[in-house]
């Protein structure tokens, strides 16, 4: 059991390193059932207060969800494309840019979503950026 948890820390402490917000804006949420476990990274931004979704695996161990992770981590800015997202909420009137990386605009209207009510966020604009 120790060696699973220091092999997660691990996985952890890579996963940080490739993401440039830094560990302590990065949370990750296990969820395990039916001899499956889902693995949600999850950013949040100080700078509008908010949390969005990362990434999302599932793998039949917790061990391999990170595994996973740290190879989406690794790989993810080549296989998928980069769209910027301006938005605010509802009532708020001051308005955010926020960055996601996704195969499809739903994708990252998806991560943009994660965990709250689509009526509490009013976008703006969802542009696909020039691949660099």
């Amino acid at each position: 059991m120790a060696k699973r948890l220091d092999e997660i820390e691990e996985l952890k402490a890579k996963i940080a390193r490739y993401i440039t917000i830094g560990k302590e804006n990065l949370s990750y949420q296990l969820k395990k059932g039916r001899g499956k476990a889902t693995l949600q990274l999850i950013t949040f931004n100080p700078l509008h207060n908010q949390r969005f979704l990362f990434h999302a695996c599932e793998a039949d161990s917790p061990e391999e969800c990170y595994r996973q992770m740290l190879k989406y981590v690794q790989y993810h800015k080549e296989e998928e494309c980069s769209y910027t997202i301006q938005w605010t909420l509802i009532g708020d009137d001051q308005l955010h840019t926020s960055y996601f990386r996704a195969n499809t605009i739903l994708g990252a209207l998806d991560k943009l979503y994660f965990d709250r009510d689509p009526n509490s966020i009013i976008v703006f604009s969802v542009i696909l950026n020039p691949i660099s």
